[in-house]
């Protein structure tokens, strides 16, 4: 059986990815390459793929396939029509990012909510040495006990994200985008509601018709001035025009980001015009991936190719 991996940068280098060599010959490519990875994938018995286009132009000729792999839970890069003409079962990794993604949503938040750049640049700039008090009240922030955490999409990581919050003291709410969520625990609310009662709002929801541009203009302007509002979930649920022009008019106070409509992020993005860190961090689509969960996708990536080896259909999916 030959594996191969077309996007092995995607995962890390210093992911162990040598039990898959147990199983047959593996070829591994760093990173997708247009014009060559319908070449590269002709030969594969087993085909792993992060964000190619999982499709008839990249498979037309790969007569041999008998299963895709994806290193990751989301799917819309495959052609399920194409795929099931075929007869070729795709199958995703779940659950392997939880904890790695809530603990990314924390880090978000503090960073805005404490004000965390511009103290740090104080200290690091001398200033704070040359101080004549022991501490500076320049940039005041609050505490979270007592606030409202409004979480759109309770699956498990908006599930985790609620417990944990409530840990801090927080009152939680919940909007589920799917409407098949439902948590007695916490208290279901409209988008509307949840909108303009939380001090912070985090999003873990994925991105579908139904979520695409849910929050825009109108829906950050329902938002108390004092907000954070933290996107872990899907570039595109965001408008990411409205948004920066909400930071830069002080609409909300501020927001965190993990994920961005076009990645790797676009020169022209508009969010790149708030360069104020005390309003906005942004990172690079980093908050699934600490070393732990990565070499737990893989490790689930071996176990899903093992159970279709063995007739078992371990996290097929159909679309």
């Amino acid at each position: 059986m030959k594996i191969v991996f077309l996007e092995r940068e995607t995962l890390g280098g210093d992911v162990d990815i040598s039990g898959f060599s147990c199983l047959g010959e593996v070829v591994s490519y760093a990173k997708s390459e247009p014009t060559q990875n319908a070449c590269r994938a002709k030969d594969a018995d087993v085909l792993i793929v992060n964000k190619i286009p999982v499709d008839e132009s990249l498979l037309a000729d790969a007569k041999h396939l008998k299963l895709v792999c994806l290193t990751a839970t989301g799917t819309n890069n495959v052609d399920f029509s194409y795929m099931a003409g075929r007869g070729i079962p795709v199958a995703n990794v779940k659950g392997y990012s939880t904890e790695s993604v809530v603990q990314h949503t924390f880090a978000l938040l503090f960073y805005v909510y404490e004000k965390l750049a511009f103290y740090d640049r104080f200290v690091k700039s001398g200033e704070y040495a040359k101080s004549d008090i022991f501490s500076r009240f320049d940039q005041p922030f609050s505490e979270l006990h007592g606030k409202t955490w409004g979480i759109i999409g309770l699956g498990s990581i908006g599930r985790r994200v609620a417990d944990i919050a409530a840990s801090f003291g927080c009152k939680v709410c919940y909007y589920s985008t799917s409407g098949k969520n439902v948590q007695k625990q916490y208290n279901p609310v409209t988008l509307e509601k949840l909108l303009s009662c939380s001090d912070v709002v985090s999003i873990h929801a994925p991105l579908t018709a139904q979520t695409r541009q849910l929050i825009g203009q109108r829906e950050i302007a329902m938002m108390k001035p004092s907000a954070v509002l933290l996107n872990l979930g899907r570039g595109p649920i965001i408008n990411e025009k409205a948004l920066a022009q909400a930071l830069q008019q002080g609409t909300i106070a501020g927001a965190g980001l993990d994920v961005l409509s076009v990645e790797p992020m676009q020169a022209d993005n508009p969010l790149l015009r708030v360069q104020d860190s005390t309003r906005l961090i942004i990172t690079p689509h980093i908050a699934w991936a600490t070393t732990e969960a990565r070499q737990r996708c893989a490790n689930e990536v071996l176990e899903n190719i093992r159970a279709f080896l063995r007739g078992e259909a371990r996290n097929i999916v159909t679309g």
